[in-house]
């Protein structure tokens, strides 16, 4: 008889493996937040031009820009809207919200 196939091994492997499960999916979850926890306006923004979701801007001076994010720079972005196209610094943005 081979000693790996013994049943009290072969339910101890299962465990084992259902708790090497959960611990990696509670590592891959702690390292999302952490990345979230990382990520700055303008990681949030490109990412938003990458898929092409609309958004609505408000920005310092109490103004409300909702459109496509046509382009994010290094210290602007480009949202348009009905064939209007508006240059906002990312400095003077207060919250931006998907409209997706």
């Amino acid at each position: 008889m081979d000693s790996l196939a013994h049943p009290d091994l072969v339910a101890l492997g299962r465990l084992l493996r259902e708790r090497m499960d959960r611990t990696l999916d509670a590592e891959m979850a702690a390292a999302r937040a952490a990345a979230r926890r990382r990520l700055t306006l303008r990681d949030y923004l490109l990412g938003a031009e990458d898929a092409s979701r609309p958004v609505t801007i408000a920005t310092a001076d109490g103004a409300v820009h909702a459109g496509k994010l046509e382009a994010v720079g290094t210290d602007h972005i480009q949202v348009t809207s009905a064939g209007r196209s508006r240059i906002i610094a990312i400095d003077h943005i207060t919250s931006v919200e998907d409209r997706a």
